[in-house]
């Protein structure tokens, strides 16, 4: 008997809704396991908690948007089980599987005829006088900004320890291939195909108009140094997780070990492209 996870985007009716269908159609012939705080909402016995998503199981559904698999993708790094993403939300880069694809999706799965997109992860490191005082695993980028009143920040870059140049601008973000249609091309940052492994760093509204962004290889370890002082600075990873910055705080990213393992849908990348970011309609 095959394990199903089941994550839903919280208080989403339609989410709830989804997985109780699912808990109907292959409750027979599979375990579906909830997340507790759904599972609750609807009377559901079976549960984990978010922080055991995916261990055990041998698939995972997200019901909801990009932001609930970004959560799941953290909090299952390791387990490279492969995820159902279902689009409840808006644009729907991640979560690529529509509501009434999600029935026969699932069920190619639980039979092994499915094939996945593979995606790095990136461990990001913030240092403060030489000690570790925070990190994490993330999938789509981590983003280095100042406060909404703060004066431009420099950011002082090394690319395995070598200089790189001091950015003078509004923030810095270090994207993977995945996160390259978020924050990174809002800034300006170049597309990547998602299987690529190459890591992306983009200037937010650099004060030099020949700073681009740059395509790195996936082998670097980045070093972010924050040389701004009296300003306040904010660590947000993959959109969810902030981490306040002080001076001479260094940032640290570098490809992870971890991969996230998507279930591609039937639409191809390039048609996702299309559809999300209406290219070649006028």
């Amino acid at each position: 008997m095959k394990t199903i996870h089941v994550v839903c985007k919280r208080e989403k009716k339609d989410a709830l809704e989804i997985a109780g269908e699912i808990v109907k159609r292959f409750g027979d012939g599979s375990r579906v396991v909830i997340e507790e705080e759904a599972a609750s909402h609807i009377g559901y016995e079976d549960r984990f908690e978010m922080e055991h998503v995916g261990e055990g199981a041998d698939v995972i559904v997200v019901l909801g948007g990009d932001g609930t698999l970004l959560s799941v993708s953290r909090h299952g790094k390791g387990s490279e089980v492969p995820i159902v993403g279902v689009n409840l939300g808006g644009l729907g880069f991640l979560t690529e599987t529509s509501i009434e694809e999600t029935a026969v999706t699932l069920d190619r799965v639980l039979k092994d005829d499915f094939t996945i997109s593979k995606r790095i992860m990136l461990d990001v490191r913030v240092m403060r006088g030489g000690d570790s005082i925070f990190e994490m695993t993330i999938l789509n980028d981590a983003v280095i900004t100042k406060d909404a009143l703060a004066r431009i920040i420099d950011i002082e870059t090394y690319v395995n320890d070598a200089y790189l140049t001091t950015y003078k601008a509004d923030g810095l973000i270090v994207s993977t291939p995945t996160g390259s249609t978020g924050y990174s091309m809002a800034a300006g940052g170049p597309l990547m195909y998602p299987s690529l492994t190459n890591l992306i760093v983009t200037p937010i509204c650099p004060h030099t108009l020949t700073n681009r962004p740059i395509i790195l290889p996936e082998s670097v370890v980045i070093r972010a140094v924050l040389k701004a002082m009296n300003e306040k600075v904010i660590l947000t990873l993959d959109g969810q997780v902030g981490f306040p910055l002080g001076y001479a705080d260094e940032v640290i990213v570098k490809k992870s070990d971890h991969f996230v393992h998507l279930v591609k849908s039937a639409r191809g990348y390039f048609e996702i492209l299309r559809t999300k970011l209406k290219w070649g309609e006028r």
